[in-house]
């Protein structure tokens, strides 16, 4: 019997081998050299690194610029989840309407998301421009004086935000789209004949049998919001003034502008707890609405 488990056990490890090789290779021992960088002093040229424990982390939350990140990364997390989310469901509503050519308008407003961000950023970056950017020049005709998008600290955030939002909203209408169309069409029929108007349908019946789909796209779009990286580099660059600097943008600068490699990977683990708090929490949540339904 032990033989036979045993066997079992060593044919499941075979089959599992080609994902974990890879796995092992590529995310595991990475993330492993990136944890003991983070407890080291290295300047990516010098041929020896310096143990100094904790020193970086204590830097990290000595650092200034650590906190401001931190301020824009939650900033740009709520401005970018939360119209993405809305934005989403406002336009699955809309088209799950029988409209004609609705399969033409889903392709056009998921079509951004499938664009490479960099392609999106330089395109949005000419229609920023201040002196004949179509922006501007949008404003102007409707009496609105010119904003510096990407040069006023007040609105570089808002500028990166708005392309984001934009290419990732229609991301998130596909899955309301699936969703709106599995809510059982008896049960909104019973509540048709109960009386409820449109609104009420919408708020007492499709948004709580959708709720798992937005608490799903609420998590994946916050771990997207932390690893926002394109649109901020061909944009903005982190500035004006740091004022679109998130903490993924730190740690580039760190690594690859400052060579402070251990500071940059204490920055990196930051995130990465981040992004495992926020999965784990999917996860149990995930474990809990299917135990409940």
């Amino acid at each position: 019997m032990k033989l036979a488990r045993l066997y079992g056990d060593l044919q499941a490890l075979l089959f599992t081998l080609p994902a974990l090789v890879p796995l092992v290779l590529f995310w595991f021992f990475p993330l492993g050299y990136v944890i003991c960088l983070s407890f080291m002093e290295w300047d990516f040229m010098s041929p020896e690194k310096v143990f100094v424990g904790f020193d970086n982390y204590r830097n990290l939350l000595a650092n200034p610029n650590f906190y401001d990140s931190l301020r824009v990364t939650v900033l740009f997390c709520l401005g970018s989840v939360v119209p993405i989310i809305v934005a989403g469901l406002l336009l699955a509503l809309l088209l799950n309407r029988k409209l004609g050519g609705g399969a033409v308008y889903r392709t056009l407003m998921f079509s951004p998301w499938v664009t490479p961000t960099v392609a999106v950023s330089i395109v949005w970056s000419w229609i920023y421009e201040p002196d004949v950017g179509l922006a501007n020049n949008a404003l102007q005709a409707v009496g609105i004086e010119g904003i510096r998008w990407l040069e006023d600290p007040n609105w570089a955030l808002v500028g990166v935000l708005l392309v984001t939002v934009w290419k990732s909203a229609g991301w998130s209408m596909i899955f309301y789209l699936v969703a709106i169309n599995n809510v059982p069409s008896d049960l909104l029929e019973a509540a048709e004949l109960d009386g409820a108007s449109p609104w009420r349908k919408l708020l007492n019946v499709t948004l709580p049998l959708i709720s798992p789909t937005t608490f799903f796209l609420v998590i994946v779009q916050t771990i997207q919001a932390l690893q926002a990286y394109d649109q901020i580099n061909v944009l903005t660059q982190g500035g004006p003034a740091g004022s679109t600097r998130t903490l993924l943008y730190l740690y580039y600068q760190s690594a690859f502008t400052s060579f402070e490699i251990g500071e940059a990977s204490s920055i990196a683990i930051t995130l990465i707890l981040g992004c495992v708090a926020l999965s784990l929490l999917s996860f149990f949540m995930g474990r809990r609405t299917v135990h409940y339904t």
